[in-house]
């Protein structure tokens, strides 16, 4: 049965490939991409190439789908991670303003602060932008408190 995205390297391919796979340079991904390829080249089944570099049958699919619509370097570099967020809501100065906020009087209306009134609160004050009462609580659970 012929497989889709079927890999036929050129000789110049396979001696790319292969001083890949055998450089122990580079990373371990790059390494494995490198032998899925060889193998696949030489008529391997998905099912073989699985077990013997022990990855996923996906896997395999996946990498030969890349090198069909991108060449060696579609299926065996990394594509660039989208830049991430900032991790923390709340700084050294953010924490010390939500603590003082929780040490004050709650409003009228109310007898104790809760989480959400304290992030809602914080946003009002425009101390941050957003914020939810989850973060609040793992903020106050990590600050040292006395209540004498």
């Amino acid at each position: 049965m012929l497989k889709a995205n079927a890999v036929s390297l050129t000789q110049e391919q396979r001696q790319e490939l292969k001083r890949i796979s055998r450089s122990g340079k580079g990373s371990a991904r790059r390494t494995v991409r490198a032998r899925i390829l060889l193998k696949s080249d030489i008529g391997e089944t998905d099912e073989e190439i699985s077990d013997a570099l022990d990855v996923g049958m996906a896997t395999v699919e996946r990498i030969r789908r890349k090198f069909a619509a991108g060449g060696i370097e579609g299926a065996i570099e990394s594509r660039p991670q989208p830049p991430r967020p900032a991790k923390r809501r709340l700084d050294g100065e953010g924490e010390a303003k939500l603590v003082m906020l929780a040490c004050s009087t709650p409003p009228e209306e109310y007898g104790h602060w809760t989480l959400d009134l304290l992030a809602d609160r914080m946003v009002k004050l425009n101390y941050v932008p957003t914020i939810s009462g989850d973060t609040v609580g793992r903020t106050l659970k990590k600050t040292p408190s006395s209540l004498g």
